[in-house]
């Protein structure tokens, strides 16, 4: 039979049950699972290594700006010529646009006559303007006069380049249809002036195409689902000070302001908890349906500066903003419901004076012990005031990660060679060098990614899942090693705990049980990447629509998901205990984790009495500074810097969510 588990520092109970004095319990404790600390340090060996291949392959402009007919990235001041401030992707080239948006057409639009351009062109109303090649060859002009002749020296080529761009084949090709700037694209609009038409005409150019298809090709493109989600991947680039405000600086401040609330106003913490959280899931509902259009007129647009506010062009964004709203007012009305279950429970607690016969009720006397145990908790904290400071330091760390990994995650995301299209269409253009139509190497430039980028960038998620999982660990096992001291301690020792816990906690932790917390987070992560394969799998197949078709199968499928999540959410429950006993016997995990089971099951209802109601006011917690938060986020984003320019995010949501998933996770 195991003796009692004394206290770590300090008064200790020995297993006569006397009462002993010493420092730090030395006996019994010893390295635990040093193997997986050590595959744990291998494994941030390998993802130093992985990130460097993408900090050495990847640029996360290519996520934001497109490529030219040179195959160079616009806005790149590097780029031969020059683009510096040449950022927005025009196609010169109308029909071939819009024959790469006819059906069954062979002909692609990344094939295109593309250039990198200050503005979108537009029709003039008197004459016809051109937009003309990169000038090189006879063309003696430098990029800035080229710009400042708005792209145009036709007046300049000879009477056969002349020829070849009445054929639409180069160096400069008409402006016959306005276009307005969608996500640093020229997206036509399918309204040809009829002046620069008939001006073409005149001068003998050849017959282009008009319809809506010339329209619907470039937007079609832009709303790809790998150009919408290159552009959430820019959105967490361009919104790095909102993430490092509203994911870092603000939610430290706020728990903070929460665990002192909690120390000097115990008794009113759940009113105020449950009544913040309300107001605060109510407010980010509000803020979602303002941003999909359906209150006020403040909907996320696609186009960027100054436009003709009777064009309109929808995005991806648009809908997916929707279905988020959508999902947030079913949350939000479960919430209210279920706030107002914890609501009667509260005022069981605090009217003492329901009693039947002199007996309190049973529910009542439960959660009377949930706000004794939060009363407890406060008393800790005052005690142990260190409490309060030492979670600044696991924040400060996995902050200075996730801005390591972030960046990381762009280069990865971003990485790939830039490679000409193998095309069979009949592309020909003028070269202004080799001063003749060339048919050989006119297609267009695309960025290949290799299959190991893919494996890369799974293994980089399943990297910041580990980490997180591991830091979060060792905190939790050094809290739970002050507060043992302190409980053990029963108040004889008071004046020696303000600091001394969290410190001597923090070094039994580092000398002897990180290895026991490297394989609790390791199995964590393992299992979550397993769901999070199959999710990947399913929507893969539900996309080939190969998907299970009998009821056998779907059972299968939902029933093994649904396992998953029970031994996920078991082996977190499991794993938070067994931090607690690693940090107070010095066990190894498995042994840490068989002592804790025990304890739970032994003490099942107990446990269930009060802890249920109090994990949930101290989730709820967590949800109200994550919705301060995400509140504050949506308000950052909603300046003028995110709205215009060049840090114009496409949609608010995958910023928002990143600094409310990452505090979920985090607190």
């Amino acid at each position: 039979m195991r003796g009692p588990l004394g206290a770590v520092i300090g008064r200790y109970p020995s297993s006569d049950g006397s009462t002993q004095i010493g420092g730090i319990i030395r006996h019994n404790r010893k390295c635990r699972d040093v193997v997986f600390l050590v595959i744990f340090i291998a494994f941030w060996v390998a993802m130093i290594v992985n990130s460097s291949f993408g900090f050495n392959q990847g640029n996360p402009l290519r996520l934001t700006y497109g490529l030219d007919y040179k195959g160079n990235l616009c806005g790149d001041k590097h780029a031969h010529p020059s683009l510096h401030k040449l950022e927005l992707k025009y196609w010169s080239n109308p029909n071939q646009v819009y024959q790469s948006g006819v059906k069954d057409s062979q002909f692609k639009l990344s094939n295109a006559r593309s250039m990198c351009l200050l503005d979108c062109p537009i029709p003039s109303e008197d004459s016809l303007n051109w937009v003309c090649d990169y000038p090189e060859g006879d063309i003696r002009l430098s990029i800035k006069d080229w710009i400042d002749r708005n792209y145009d020296y036709y007046e300049f080529l000879t009477p056969e380049m002349r020829n070849a761009s009445l054929q639409l084949q180069g160096p400069c090709y008409p402006v016959i249809f306005p276009s307005v700037n969608v996500y640093w694209s020229c997206q036509f609009i399918a309204r040809a002036s009829n002046t620069s038409l008939r001006h073409w005409q005149q001068m003998g150019g050849v017959n282009i195409n008009e319809g809506i298809v010339i329209d619907k090709s470039i937007h079609r493109s832009i709303n790809s689902r790998s150009s919408v989600l290159k552009r959430y991947m820019a959105d967490i680039g361009k919104a790095w000070p909102v993430l490092i405000a509203c994911g870092g600086l603000l939610p430290l401040f706020l728990s903070v302001i929460w665990l002192l609330m909690i120390r000097h106003f115990v008794a009113a913490m759940p009113w105020i908890t449950v009544a913040l959280f309300n107001i605060l899931i109510i407010t980010v509902t509000m803020f979602y349906y303002l941003k999909a259009g359906w209150i006020g007129n403040d909907a996320i647009s696609p186009m960027i500066g100054e436009h003709d506010p009777y064009i309109h062009v929808f995005g991806r964004e648009l809908n997916h903003l929707r279905a988020v709203a959508i999902l947030m007012t079913f949350v939000m009305v479960v919430s209210i419901l279920t706030s107002i279950a914890i609501v009667r429970r509260i005022l069981m607690a605090t009217s003492v004076l329901k009693a039947r016969k002199g007996k309190i009720v049973l529910s009542a006397f439960r959660s009377m012990q949930m706000i004794q145990s939060l009363k407890v908790a406060a008393k800790v904290i005052g005690e142990v005031q260190a409490l309060i400071i030492f979670p600044v330091l696991p924040y400060a760390i996995l902050a200075i990660f996730y801005m390591f990994w972030i960046s990381a995650g762009l280069h990865l995301f971003s990485s790939g060679q830039v490679v000409q299209n193998n095309c069979n269409t009949n592309c020909c253009a003028y070269d202004l060098v080799s001063k003749k139509v060339n048919c050989d190497r006119c297609c267009g430039y695309s960025i290949h990614y290799t299959p190991h980028i893919a494996v890369a960038i799974f293994f980089h998620l399943f990297g910041c899942y580990w980490a997180t999982q591991f830091f979060i660990a060792c905190s939790s096992t050094v809290i739970a090693g002050s507060v043992a001291s302190y409980y053990w301690a029963r108040g004889e020792t008071s004046p020696e705990i303000p600091f001394l816990p969290v410190f001597a906690s923090m070094k039994r932790l580092i000398r002897y049980s990180l290895g026991s917390v490297a394989l609790g987070s390791l199995i964590v992560s393992f299992v979550e990447s397993i769901r999070f394969i199959l999710e990947s799998i399913r929507r893969k197949l539900k996309v080939a629509g190969t998907t299970p078709d009998s009821w056998f199968e779907k059972m299968g499928y939902h029933t093994s998901q649904g396992c998953l999540r029970c031994v996920e959410w078991t082996i977190k429950s499991v794993n938070r205990n067994a931090y607690i006993m690693i940090a107070i016997t010095g066990k190894s995990f498995c042994g840490a984790s068989a002592i804790a089971t025990e304890l739970i099951m032994n003490n099942i209802l107990r446990i269930g009495r009060v802890n249920v109601i109090g994990d949930i006011i101290l989730f709820l917690g967590k949800l109200c500074v994550s919705l301060s938060s995400a509140v504050f986020g949506f308000v950052m984003l909603d300046t003028h810097k995110y709205r215009a320019a060049h840090n114009k995010i496409s949609s608010p949501l995958l910023p928002v969510l990143v600094c409310y998933l990452f505090l979920i996770i985090l607190l």
